[in-house]
């Protein structure tokens, strides 16, 4: 009986820190740019697995230089948000937590989705830049007046 007991506790202890590693986050954040590759893979163990282009300014070479982030995605929703998010081409921003330790049924990589924001962008549709607010001139504004004709145009029409 003894026996037992100090097996349940050992057994117990390891099920409670397994779960601790494999459930708790390490850390979360968010990054945001344009979602380049995203797909549903694996040969046992189906997960979602996406790349982020987040871009970036590269200061030693002063050039622009890519910047990628890989992360995987449990949930079905935010699956289907990333996928209308690239077939819209809008840029989003991915809430993530940080896992120590990753298993294989979880996801390819340590950072996980868990949402997913699109940002609206306003630059190829004629607003301007976001937040900047575009007026249309009214049709009143500027009242159609001849223009005066020049010395040239008098010696033409003669």
């Amino acid at each position: 009986m003894r026996l037992f007991t100090i097996l349940a506790i050992f057994f117990l202890l390891v099920f409670g820190v397994f779960y601790y590693l494999t459930v708790w986050s390490y850390s979360d954040g968010e990054r945001a740019g344009t979602v380049s590759t995203f797909s549903r893979r694996g040969y046992v163990f189906k997960t979602y697995e996406g790349v982020l282009n987040v871009g970036g300014f590269s200061g030693e070479t002063g050039s622009l230089t890519p910047q990628y982030f890989s992360f995987s995605v449990e949930d079905d929703s935010v699956a289907t948000k990333i996928n209308d998010a690239i077939r819209t081409g809008k840029r989003v921003t991915l809430h993530y937590e940080e896992k120590l330790v990753r298993l294989p049924w979880n996801g390819e990589t340590k950072y996980f989705v868990t949402e997913v924001e699109l940002i609206d962008n306003s630059y190829g549709n004629g607003n301007g830049f976001p937040g900047q607010q575009y007026r249309q001139p009214s049709p009143q504004a500027e009242p159609n007046i001849a223009p005066e004709p020049t010395p040239l145009d008098t010696v033409n029409s003669l």
